[in-house]
């Protein structure tokens, strides 16, 4: 895609860097006490600290912003620190989140333990279906939420009707979009108003830091959120994106590191060519899969077989990330197969350039109650399989081995 090699720098770099160097500071230096003043009061445009803001990661936001056609874009730390401030942003003691019970954990976790705490109930519905999805909204409902394609259920909901359900009821359609990137997925084409990503996943290069993204297209006002309303507006944001650049992420601290917005703009100028690489091999070996005697079943929305394939077609094209889904016969042959692969490795993450074996219910789940996990849908003898970039025949032989044993 142009947009992320042509997006230029803020402002010339005096010895002519191709790449955007790391403002490795904590503070910047004023020459009067009115510059300062002006600048920590936002009379002016400026970088006043590295917890507020950095020249590095406003150059990765900038980038961003120019790929997805945003109206802003703020770095975090991490992916759950964007889902956390978000919600920390929308949520308020006495409302309620409507989600899917498939999510991943920890963000399952924030929503019915952290947040609860706080006064705010989630109402977990079927959100393939717009018609629980509204039935589930009232006039205290924060914001509707969502992974595009659950993980590791490989769920596809429906996003315009969702979106037509959220604009219905003046809340805001906020969506993890993790497992299929920007650079693929104009989530604003399908209603979307906030999109949360994981930038540790596709955007860091191959697992080379840490980072999240909130991205705000500035289709969701925020007037009638007894939260956001009183907020004084500020010239180009949303009263959401307000609040949660001059509050919230200032006070909760979990801003991007420079080092980390350098390496994520890095990543982000190849993430087009490692996706369409490892999204034609995941698609590849889950079809050979579906064949395999000692494979149950495989989950990947875009095989013709799934279930969500013509809705997932329509939302995503002909790939649906590089992430897919099978079953074993049984916890212990999961087990075996994941004991006894060599090339792909045994770790969690996704998305790295190397391909990544876990199973879920056991990890990631692990401290989950079997009626917690039965309820989610993580079954026993799943196996969650990222495809890197590794050749595809390497791959499938490495499979098939750790089966046949």
């Amino acid at each position: 895609m142009r947009e992320i090699l042509d997006t230029p720098f803020p402002k010339n770099d005096p010895y002519g860097s191709l790449a955007m160097p790391i403002y490795h500071t904590a503070a910047y230096e004023f020459g009067t006490a009115a510059e300062m003043e002006d600048a920590f009061t936002g009379k002016v445009a400026g970088f006043v600290y590295s917890r507020i803001a950095n020249p590095t990661v406003a150059h990765f936001e900038e980038r961003v912003k120019r790929v997805t056609g945003a109206q802003n874009v703020l770095a975090f730390n991490s992916g759950m620190a964007a889902i956390s401030g978000t919600f920390i942003t929308l949520a308020y003691s006495g409302g309620n989140i409507v989600t899917s019970p498939h999510l991943f954990g920890n963000t399952y976790s924030f929503f019915a333990s952290t947040l609860k705490s706080f006064g705010v109930e989630t109402r977990f519905c079927d959100m393939t279906s717009a018609s629980a999805a509204a039935a589930s909204i009232d006039k205290n409902t924060c914001a509707v939420f969502l992974e595009i394609i659950t993980n590791p259920q490989m769920e596809v909901a429906d996003l315009k009707a969702l979106s037509a359900v959220c604009r219905a009821a003046g809340v805001p359609l906020v969506a993890d979009t993790t497992v299929i990137p920007f650079t693929h997925f104009k989530a604003s084409d399908f209603g979307v108003d906030i999109e949360i990503v994981s930038s540790t996943k596709y955007i860091s290069g191959g697992a080379t830091s840490l980072g999240g993204i909130v991205i705000d297209y500035g289709t969701y006002s925020g007037e009638k959120s007894p939260k956001l309303a009183n907020i004084p507006e500020s010239e180009g944001c949303t009263l959401f994106f307000t609040r949660l650049q001059r509050e919230v992420h200032r006070n909760l601290g979990a801003f991007m590191p420079p080092e980390t917005a350098y390496l994520q703009t890095l990543g982000l100028e190849t993430t087009p060519l490692r996706y369409e690489k490892t999204s034609r091999s995941c698609k590849a070996l889950a079809e050979r899969l579906q064949q395999h005697p000692a494979v149950i079943s495989v989950q990947y929305p875009a095989l013709r077989t799934d279930k969500f394939y013509s809705l997932a077609a329509q939302q995503f094209g002909e790939f649906c990330g590089s992430m897919f889904t099978f079953d074993a016969a049984s916890r212990e042959k999961a087990f075996a197969f994941i004991d006894n692969l060599h090339l792909i490795r045994r770790a969690t993450n996704l998305f790295d350039n190397r391909s990544l074996a876990i199973h879920p219910a056991s990890t990631i789940f692990g401290t989950f109650t079997p009626e917690m996990r039965a309820a989610m849908d993580v079954k026993d003898t799943t196996i969650r399989l990222s495809v890197g970039l590794e050749d595809i025949e390497d791959l499938y032989n490495d499979i098939a081995q750790a089966l046949a044993k």
